[in-house]
């Protein structure tokens, strides 16, 4: 099988967009299967930097790309990241891109809704981006959403946006908020409609032929595993299934049509927003790690938090998420660390254990128990080849290997895409 997907094995932010830049020159198809607007991915191409949110990595390099109906859109969004691309000399035709007609509409009332109840929780916030995804899947769940297919039906978006509202303003009521005007929010669906059903289509048809036609498709997901909504730091996840599972019911292709799983972390710990992080600094080397890093959330702009790499975590992301290798990024950013530390399990009282625990308490309880390793002098950015690395490196990757139980398939030394070392290719595995 050489269908591939990409997930995140730690809190998103991994570096998946160069990851899935440098496959997608082995792909024909890339598609995106979960999520939102929310998670952001950049590519350096060429020495042109391109910030995704929404669209596939694929549509840089010109490969066909899909947008599955496991992924909420904003269709506001969606048209706006389009013609920002096309400023930079990259044109997204209907022809480039698929939108799963059974995707479900982040709508303005859902971004209204997350800010309010972010900021009416004050110091109990889960730190979302604001951007209505939560929300969004919610109304999903709930089978009250407008979808891609609705757009093309005026009485069928009133008799929708009519139900809805019948929800949400009662609750924006109770927030002492003013309700949204149905006929407002029809005139604005509207007016977007022709804009986005061009790019509607059946999309797990159009999966099902490709596969059919021996086509190499590449999944591409967003944030990470420890943000997944079942398996995460619950309850401050993102409000999908992030991990490799949530190909098949998101893209709408079976199980068996994943044939590689491809995880991707850092060299480092990294987190945005609320939540536990076990190994996290809060202080001048967090600080360093974040600098060098440049750490910064690509959608929101908010620093990272930045902590060692936590060999445990990574762990379990692997056996939840049936992670099958490892791509390891950023490993140029430790240059220069005298000893750098992995955690190796935790401390929750006076018990060792080895994973993190689902309880909101006990996670927030847990400490992390490092094991030591020298650091290296040498720089490795820019390095292609194992024999381009320091000793003291490639041991540090090597006992990463053995701690999370799985080899690392890919090495990335810089944001450029050539500066990366292959181990194994997915789609030949």
């Amino acid at each position: 099988m050489g269908n591939v997907a990409v997930v995140g094995a730690q809190w998103g932010d991994e570096g998946k967009g160069k990851v899935v830049d440098w496959l997608s020159e082995r792909a024909e198809v890339v598609v995106r299967f979960q999520g939102g607007h929310n998670a952001g991915h950049t590519l350096v191409v060429g020495g042109q930097t391109y910030k995704l949110s929404l669209l596939p990595s694929g549509v840089v390099r010109g490969k066909l790309s899909f947008i599955g109906s496991g992924v909420v859109v904003d269709p506001w969004a969606l048209i706006g990241e389009i013609a920002r691309i096309k400023e930079q000399g990259i044109a997204v035709t209907p022809s480039l891109l698929k939108l799963a007609e059974n995707a479900a509409l982040i709508l303005p009332l859902h971004g209204h809704i997350d800010r309010a109840r972010e900021e009416a929780s004050g110091a109990g916030k889960i730190g979302t981006t604001g951007r209505g995804i939560g929300p969004a899947y919610e109304d999903k769940v709930a089978r009250r959403a407008i979808r891609v297919c609705d757009l093309a039906d005026e009485s069928v978006l009133e008799q929708k946006i009519e139900r809805l509202l019948a929800h949400h303003n009662a609750l924006l009521r109770g927030l002492g908020m003013a309700e949204v005007e149905g006929g407002e929010l029809l005139r604005k669906l509207i007016e977007i409609a022709p804009q986005v059903l061009p790019y509607a289509d059946v999309v797990w048809m159009r999966l099902d032929e490709l596969r059919r036609a021996g086509k190499r498709i590449l999944f591409e997901g967003a944030q990470g595993a420890m943000l997944d909504v079942d398996h995460g730091t619950y309850p401050f996840v993102t409000s999908s299934n992030t991990v490799a599972g949530q190909v098949a019911t998101g893209a709408g292709v079976g199980p068996g049509q994943v044939g590689y799983v491809l995880g991707i972390c850092k060299a480092y710990t990294t987190r945005v927003g609320s939540g536990p992080f076990p190994t996290e600094l809060a202080d001048a080397t967090g600080k360093l790690i974040g600098e060098r890093g440049r750490e910064f959330g690509v959608v929101t702009g908010r620093p990272r938090r930045c902590g060692w790499f936590d060999a445990t975590l990574v762990r379990q992301a692997i056996r939840v998420g049936g992670i099958n290798g490892i791509a390891l990024t950023k490993l140029d950013v430790l240059d220069g660390f005298d000893s750098l530390n992995i955690a190796v399990g935790y401390r929750l009282g006076s018990e060792r254990i080895a994973h993190l625990p689902a309880s909101m308490a006990q996670q927030a309880a847990v400490e992390p128990i490092y094991e030591r390793h020298e650091g290296w002098a040498e720089s490795t950015r820019g390095a292609r080849s194992w024999v381009e690395l320091p000793a003291a490196a490639i041991k540090y990757v090597r006992r990463i290997e053995e701690l999370i139980e799985a080899p690392v398939t890919l090495l990335s030394t810089s944001p450029e895409r050539e500066d990366t070392i292959l181990v194994r290719d997915p789609f030949a595995a």
